[in-house]
């Protein structure tokens, strides 16, 4: 028999014969539409960021000391405190053992013990059914039915997943189908979160973008939905409508009657909607209220809430909890054909089931303490907190970016994000993008990084009408840090324009940032 070759013995073989072994997998043969997938909020700038942080760790010097990162919704990485209940119950599910110390409170023990009675043997280390554990699905369609007033939720339409963006993936794999014009098409708003336009490029199917209204605090108009939608149907088969409510990254919450007015379009349009109401807690502006789709679907009597198949998204990563690494959240899906839904739960049972820790997290904000148990006070404190704290960040973003000259803001209803339209120059982009070759947003952000350590997002990430710009930042760094960040940012862009397009005197000045700021001391 022939004699194994050594790893070396191999190595010098191949190199008499003059061959060397190619990779199987090279960018010649990499999955062409993993090649075309973008997710700007982790994008170049990110790892630009990253790189200038280890610098200065190391020692290089930059203009500043620290990069204040607010390209990502991750609040916990931003400083914000877990909420303690949450955080209770999480510990006494992961060890057991601490369900006999007094430092727990009994409500706290009384739900582990509640969650890990529903787990195999008794674990969070087991797998749980692929929808997720029963008696969190019960809890979830309890909130759901005190969310909504009343409206009915039966917790078998209830799937529980790895944070909301695991829902909203399987559910576009459900529906992309067709080739050439019958190709799905999925309608999403353009600025849209780059979940979306990712997972559609990765599934080869259609991005219809309907344009949400700027000069109209970005809210949806009706009339925007036809355009789209006529003009799709030329090239594909549009079979679903994405919503995001509170909006990401525009911060705005729809009216009720814009909701009622999406779901008749996506009745009369034989439309499968997508609800992503992940920002439901995140409502700051007294004139706002959050409306559930489901809710208004309902009120809309039974011939809407019988047919419309409706699927909405929620997670334990934003509200007031933040807890984006436990990867929890959940979806509640109406009107599913019955054998359709058995092949959800079988794509869902692929990836066996979401994570058990981040099932329970999601119990806990589903199921939070009562008026009368012992740990009530301390979270409402904490909740209060950290709501109150994000409405008058909100409130100050949008003011203060509105003193700058080149900058202008829409109010911040809801979520944690403002999305400001920022003026560049033709001069700007004209000298140095013919060297750069890049859009004139990340330019701006580019050199906005390397000035002043402020990490923010472009527009051009989330899609932007054609001839503006615009960027993402959060609104979740510390009072102080963002008021530093807003300075800086301010200062920045005066500086940018009197370079590119030497002003006139600016009519809103650094007297009036001071203003601004005056009220948030």
């Amino acid at each position: 028999p022939k004699s194994r070759f050594s790893t070396a013995e191999a190595t010098v073989v191949l190199r008499e014969n003059g061959k060397t072994r190619e990779k199987t997998l090279t960018m010649g043969t990499l999955n062409p539409q993993v090649k075309a997938v973008e997710y700007a909020v982790r994008g170049p700038i990110v790892t630009k960021a990253g790189d200038i942080e280890r610098g200065l760790q190391q020692g290089q010097k930059h203009p500043f000391t620290e990069v204040i990162k607010a390209n990502i919704g991750d609040s916990h990485a931003m400083g914000q405190k877990p909420i303690t209940f949450l955080r209770q119950v999480v510990a006494l599910c992961s060890f057991p053992e601490l369900l006999d110390s007094s430092s727990f409170p009994e409500d706290a023990k009384q739900r582990a013990r509640r969650i890990l009675q529903g787990c195999g043997g008794q674990s969070l280390g087991s797998y749980s059914a692929s929808q997720g554990v029963d008696c969190i699905r019960q809890d979830v369609a309890v909130y759901i039915e005190q969310r909504d007033k009343g409206v009915p939720a039966d917790w078998d339409n209830i799937y529980l997943t790895t944070g909301a963006s695991d829902g909203i993936v399987s559910i576009l794999k459900m529906l992309v189908s067709g080739q050439g014009r019958s190709r799905s098409g999925v309608m999403i708003p353009i600025p849209q979160y780059p979940l979306y336009s990712a997972a559609i490029s990765e599934m080869e199917a259609v991005q219809i973008n309907y344009y949400l209204d700027e000069d109209n605090c970005w809210a949806l108009d009706i009339n925007e939905l036809h355009r789209a939608y006529q003009a799709a149907k030329e090239h594909c088969h549009p079979r679903v409508i994405c919503i995001i409510n509170p909006g990401n990254p525009t911060g705005q919450v729809q009216s009720k009657k814009c909701i009622e007015e999406v779901l008749h379009f996506a009745y009369e349009e034989n439309l499968f909607v997508m609800s992503d109401e992940v920002y439901q807690d995140n409502v700051y502006s007294p004139d706002c209220q959050f409306h559930s789709f489901k809710k208004v679907l309902y009120e809309m009597g039974p011939e809407y809430f019988n047919t419309v198949e409706l699927a909405s998204f929620h997670s334990t990563s934003k509200g007031y909890s933040g807890e984006c690494g436990f990867r929890g959240g959940y979806m509640e899906v109406l009107n599913l054909d019955l054998e359709v839904k058995a092949q959800l739960v079988k794509l869902l049972s692929i990836r066996l089931c979401p994570p058990v820790s981040g099932q329970a997290a999601m119990d806990v904000i589903v199921n939070p303490p009562l008026p009368h148990e012992p740990s009530y006070l301390q979270f409402h404190k904490e909740k209060s907190a950290v709501l109150g704290a994000l409405a008058e960040k909100a409130q100050m973003t949008e003011q203060i970016l509105n003193t700058v000259p080149g900058i202008k803001c829409n109010p911040v209803q809801g979520a944690m994000y403002a999305f400001p339209r920022i003026f560049i120059p033709p001069r700007a982009f004209v000298s140095l993008l013919q060297s750069l070759g890049m859009s004139p947003d990340m330019m701006y952000c580019l050199r906005l990084l390397e000035e002043t350590g402020i990490c923010l997002v472009p527009g051009s990430g989330f899609g932007q009408r054609e001839g503006t710009y615009h960027f993402r930042m959060t609104i979740l760094p510390t009072t102080e840090k963002l008021k530093v960040l807003l300075e800086k940012l301010r200062d920045f862009h005066i500086k940018f324009l009197k370079e590119y397009a030497p002003l006139e005197e600016p009519k809103r000045s650094e007297d009036d940032t001071q203003e601004a700021l005056k009220q948030f001391r």
